[in-house]
């Protein structure tokens, strides 16, 4: 394992690089890499503190990238030596994208190398990692979104490894297929909606005019298509995030100007758009979301099909308009330049039925690791209906349940505070 130590301000960090296989079950196949930063207190760099594993959300997104002590990760560094996972595939591990998978071959072969980099693979990473620094001493996880996911996932096959275990908006359903999971989070999408338009009654309006005229009009984002009026529906993305709420309010607010031919999307809007619809930096979140609901199983575009059975989405004069939420279209990737070179890959993804499963109902219902996991009521994209089944069927875990934050509370709250408080006061 490469290992190299820097000091950012009032931070130590220490960077890991180790090879780990490909797959976890050919130990002597191909191998890739995956990388993890160490953060700990300068003023505490050498006292002897217990560490905690950060499992980012996602699928597809790199750990989070220390600035100073603010969010969750001051309150984290009182308590602990904060390990950062860039989950494999992303940030400084072997990367996964259109660049580096057309090195593959053709899509069969692109879509076999993209099934093991999910949730399990992520474990055992994990495991790797943990036994490279420090042997058979358990940590503790603290797994976000879909690092609550993959914290279930540890839980279910690697629980000798954890000490305790902290989750934030990440309670999947243990048994729950794609299309169970998106009929709730499509409604749940509506209920945003009429929580955005109700604090910006205008700006629905202002989206039918935009559809109009993206209907209307050859519209081109700065990186050189054309922006469809389904590409500006998905928009919604973030809805469920306090601190994107307004941010698309902001966007929208700027969104028309005068041209030579009249009225035309200003550049600062189209700016914004194309970066928000854009998966350049996350391919994965694309390519693997909706299999990271499927244990034998295919999604065979589960969002997709959904989408059709739902027709206040409809982008049609006579419907109020709505915005789509986190949800993966197939015309995502004829539309995304980056996500264009893997349209096959993920229609094969798509089709696959013989994804191994990611939890273990049992091991779980004998869990003797300590878990505290915050459930937001109205969060958007993990269901509470799926998140209280589950409390409920794991052992030893104590859900935290609140409409009081969004699925952001980690990062904009004190919400890992209260779950550590709840941790030092359980018997």
């Amino acid at each position: 394992m490469k290992v190299r130590t820097y000091r950012q301000r009032d931070l130590v960090c220490t960077e890991y690089f180790l090879e780990v296989p490909l797959d976890h079950r050919r130990p002597d196949g191909e191998h890739i890499e995956v990388y993890a930063r160490e953060v700990v207190d300068a003023a505490k760099a050498d006292a002897n503190l217990p560490r905690l594993l950060f499992l980012q959300g996602g699928p597809g997104g790199k750990g989070h990238r220390p600035k100073d002590r603010s969010s969750w990760l001051g309150r984290a560094l009182e308590d602990f030596r904060v390990v950062i996972l860039d989950q494999r595939g992303t940030g400084l591990s072997t990367p996964a994208n259109r660049q580096t998978l057309a090195r593959r071959g053709g899509p069969e072969a692109q879509a076999e190398y993209l099934s093991h980099f999910r949730a399990d693979a992520i474990v055992a990473d994990a495991e790797r990692l943990r036994r490279e620094l420090q042997g058979d001493e358990p940590w503790s996880v603290l797994g976000q979104s879909f690092g609550g996911f993959c914290t279930l996932t540890y839980l279910s096959f690697a629980p000798e490894g954890l000490r305790e275990a902290f989750i934030t908006g990440g309670l999947p359903g243990l048994s729950s297929t794609a299309d169970e999971v998106y009929r709730l989070t499509y409604q749940r999408t509506v209920e945003r909606n009429l929580a955005y338009f109700a604090r910006h009654p205008a700006d629905r309006e202002l989206c039918a005019r935009i559809v109009r005229h993206l209907r209307e009009k050859d519209v081109r984002l700065p990186t050189g298509e054309r922006l469809s009026p389904r590409r500006f529906q998905s928009l919604g993305m973030r809805l469920g995030m306090r601190a994107d709420f307004d941010a698309l309010h902001y966007l929208l607010e700027e969104a028309f100007v005068d041209g030579v031919d009249g009225p035309e999307l200003s550049d600062t809007f189209l700016a914004g758009v194309g970066a928000a619809v854009s998966f350049a930096t996350n391919p994965l979140y694309a390519v693997l979301h909706e299999a990271i609901y499927c244990q034998g199983t295919a999604s065979a575009w589960s969002a997709e099909r959904l989408y059709a059975e739902r027709p206040e989405f409809a982008l049609d004069d006579d419907t109020p308009f709505l915005f789509t939420g986190e949800m993966i279209y197939p015309f995502f990737f004829a539309e995304d330049p980056a996500l264009v070179p893997l349209r096959e890959a993920a229609d094969l993804l798509a089709a696959k039925d013989d994804w191994p499963r990611l939890y273990d109902p049992d091991r779980l219902a004998r869990n003797e690791v300590p878990t505290f996991a915050a459930i937001y009521y109205d969060d958007m994209y993990v269901p509470r209906e799926l998140s209280l089944q589950t409390a409920a069927a794991v052992g030893r875990l104590t859900p935290w349940i609140t409409n009081e934050h969004d699925h952001d509370g980690l990062r904009v709250a004190d919400v890992l505070d209260h779950l550590l408080t709840l941790a030092r006061q359980a018997p």
